[in-house]
């Protein structure tokens, strides 16, 4: 392990596995507040545990990215953020998950509350097939803005943050589903703005985008860390690499390490995680 920097190499190039992955953003200069703690988190799926005793800190205003193969606990993970495992049947959680301090599966929690400040997009754009601008107001709608002009304002507000404004400023009207795939998801990154969220879930928002798309993606990404905290599931390690402040990298429904980007990707404490960077499996 001493020598792991080394075969990584001056730009993280994993050389023994011939996969190659930029070299990991230094940290966003913020020692941040925590945002989300999660202590102890165990998830059953009836008989099967899902996710085993996950414990980490999410920073306030950083991009967290969660790594690691398919069908270990990632996107269950995510989903326990905002509560969206509680529509699957037979779901049982155990541990702590705290927003701010306060635990989000107290008895007394508004779950449409929570979403409002913890909003998902999801792995394939799902505009709503209605106009852009009514994509947006949406969800101001339902939590009871009528105000035409206040509405007109919360588009106008929200597309600019999502880098979409100028695209479509001149067709708000147009239908949503009309726009490309990446365009899409940004629209939803725009509906999930518009009612306030502080936390946003992206569950590999780019893998149904082509590259000049995950561009844009990521670009919006390092925008909205300012004013946002950012929770992202990729299955691309130069992605998880370029975009992340902190990494975690999960298996068997372990969190296996935890910590910041740069060292994850370059001198990984735990065997496992090297063997994921570097290629070998997964």
């Amino acid at each position: 392990m001493a020598n792991r920097t080394a075969e990584y190499g001056v730009l993280g190039t994993m050389t023994e596995s011939k996969r190659v992955v930029q070299r990991p953003q230094q940290s966003n200069g913020k020692n941040g507040p925590a945002k989300i703690t999660v202590e102890h988190l165990n998830l059953y799926y009836g008989r099967f545990q899902a996710l085993k005793g996950v414990s980490l800190t999410i920073r306030e205003k950083a991009i967290t990215a969660l790594i690691g193969p398919s069908g270990c606990g990632k996107s269950t993970f995510l989903r326990t953020l905002n509560r969206m495992n509680d529509l699957i049947p037979g779901i049982r959680i155990e541990g702590s998950v705290q927003i701010d301090g306060e635990e989000i599966y107290g008895p007394a929690v508004d779950i449409v509350g929570l979403r409002k400040r913890v909003g998902m997009v999801f792995q394939r754009p799902n505009p709503f097939s209605m106009s852009i601008f009514d994509n947006v107001a949406y969800g101001p709608r339902v939590h009871g803005i009528r105000d035409k002009h206040r509405l007109a304002e919360i588009v106008e507000t929200s597309l600019p943050r999502a880098a979409l404004w100028d695209e479509v400023k001149d067709k708000l009207r147009q239908p949503a589903l009309a726009l490309s795939g990446g365009q899409q998801q940004r629209l939803c990154i725009a509906r999930v703005l518009a009612v306030d969220s502080e936390v946003v879930l992206m569950d590999e928002p780019c893998s149904a985008l082509d590259p000049i798309s995950t561009l844009r993606i990521e670009e919006l990404m390092r925008s909205l860390r300012e004013n946002y905290t950012i929770v992202i599931v990729t299955h691309n390690m130069q992605q998880a690499a370029r975009v992340s402040d902190d990494t975690g990298f999960f298996l068997t429904g372990e969190m296996v390490e935890f910590g910041p980007s740069f060292q994850i990707f370059t001198t990984p404490r735990d065997k496992r995680t090297e063997d994921y960077v570097t290629g070998r499996f997964g």
